[in-house]
């Protein structure tokens, strides 16, 4: 579904997830929804995939192979990209990334566990969200 103002994939979420456990831990939870899974799994992928104008973003702020803030700074630059939802996870403990991932725009962090506890919800969550223009 697509809207006259800007041509959003309302059903494909991009996912900047490179470990095996969580990536899958999305997959079937969104799949099972109706979405379409598209996976970055590099650095290159987050702007190349995201140029489809996903209906959200998840993204681990952990990632030892992506560099999360870089990611969130390449979405935000792109205009037509400024209100995408954006979902990060990451280690309860590290405020300071917390913080960080705020000040650069995502949409709702949480810890690893709240995400692997709650993931459909959030992203309903984060969809609705979009869709009222917060975030």
């Amino acid at each position: 579904m697509t809207t006259n103002s800007h041509q959003t994939d309302q059903k494909t979420i991009l996912v900047a997830v490179t470990d095996i456990f969580f990536y899958s831990k999305v997959r079937d939870a969104l799949m099972s929804k109706g979405y379409r899974i598209e996976r970055a799994r590099a650095q290159q992928d987050i702007a190349d995939k995201a140029s489809t104008i996903p209906s959200a973003f998840i993204v681990n702020m952990n990632d030892d192979t992506l560099n999360a803030f870089q990611a969130l700074e390449t979405l935000k630059a792109d205009t037509r990209l400024k209100t995408l939802p954006i979902l990060a996870f990451a280690n309860h403990e590290e405020v300071d990334t917390f913080n960080r991932a705020r000040a650069l725009g995502v949409t709702k962090i949480v810890s690893r566990n709240e995400f692997s506890a709650r993931l459909k919800d959030l992203v309903e969550e984060i969809l609705a969200a979009g869709v009222r223009g917060e975030g």
